[in-house]
């Protein structure tokens, strides 16, 4: 008897694995989507969460792989997240950035995948500051060969990405092509008029060196005449040195530094530190690579006018 029941429970197990397996199969070859109305997209972190929604509109379904407060650089994912990768019709990502978001897409969507980095070339890591002047520090290795992944920092870069992704999603979805290229355009104008304020807003100011915790600014800084010091490399997990630490501080010293800046996803602690040594306060400065669980109705833009007007507060602008 319990043979019996155990071979029936083995064959329906069985079954059902390969029922799974073949429903699974069937669903990342076709990409039909979970919603036959809307476009399925999987964005691979916030910015590119936010000029998804704003440019598909009620027409797409997005989801994104990073939840509110986690940072984007360490993301793992699990088999869901995987399998919404398998199942999108469209996956938003930037490659390099994210290694287990490279690997899904890979394996299971290259070929309904839009890497964003290839719309317009990413700055060097050292691009927009000083980071020069620590190449080869342990830990540092890759500010002199490396790419900076964060141009949504300049919002013309981030426009242009904009744009690329309507004829994506026009694509994908023919019939609201028009759509999409219509709130592409709408969303470039908010992004043109954006800049402007930040060109107007950081034209006159006493100081242009910005000392942040994570190197993640050099887009911002080329764009609006800034120079970045940064305490940390594009990882924001990487420790810097003592040695790293005494060039900050140094440096903060020498331009009179009166603000260090640190981020809402990382510790304030080294930031903290440096003010301390130096005399100078802290303040966040947002790289927007994630929102943070209490950001309420913050998005992209309200996120980057907070950053001026800190900016404008730090470097003492008229």
């Amino acid at each position: 008897m319990n043979n019996r029941v155990t071979t029936r429970v083995l064959a329906a197990t069985t079954t059902a694995l390969l029922t799974l397996g073949g429903a699974a199969a069937c669903s990342a070859d076709g990409a039909a989507g979970a919603d036959p109305e809307r476009v399925d997209v999987v964005a691979a972190f916030y910015p590119l969460q936010f000029i998804a929604e704003r440019i598909g509109g009620d027409a797409v379904r997005v989801t994104n792989l990073v939840k509110p407060g986690a940072e984007p650089h360490d993301l793992e994912l699990n088999p869901r997240q995987v399998g919404d990768v398998s199942e999108a019709e469209l996956v938003v990502y930037l490659k390099g950035f994210q290694p287990a978001m490279d690997e899904a897409v890979a394996q299971n969507a290259a070929d309904r995948a839009f890497d964003v980095a290839t719309v317009q070339p990413l700055l060097d890591a050292a691009a927009g500051g000083h980071d020069h002047e620590h190449e080869g520090e342990e830990g540092e290795e890759e500010e002199s060969g490396g790419k900076d992944p964060h141009f949504w920092l300049d919002p013309t870069r981030l426009a242009t990405v904009g744009d690329q992704l309507a004829e994506r999603l026009g694509k994908a979805d023919p019939d609201r092509a028009a759509d999409f290229t219509s709130r592409a355009r709408d969303l470039h104008a908010d992004l043109d008029a954006l800049d402007a304020e930040f060109k107007a807003g950081l034209g006159a100011c006493e100081r242009q060196e910005i000392v942040t915790s994570h190197t993640a600014f050099g887009y911002l800084a080329q764009r609006y005449g800034l120079e970045q010091v940064g305490i940390t490399g594009l990882d924001p997990d990487t420790e810097p040195s003592p040695q790293r630490l005494a060039e900050v501080a140094e440096e903060a010293r020498a331009h009179k530094t009166t603000t260090i800046f640190f981020e809402t996803l990382v510790s304030p602690k080294i930031a903290e530190t440096i003010a301390a040594e130096v005399g100078a306060k802290t303040a966040v400065l947002d790289p927007i690579e994630g929102l943070t669980d209490d950001a309420g109705s913050s998005d992209y833009l309200s996120v980057m006018r907070t950053n001026l007007q800190t900016l404008r507060t730090a470097l003492g602008c008229s």
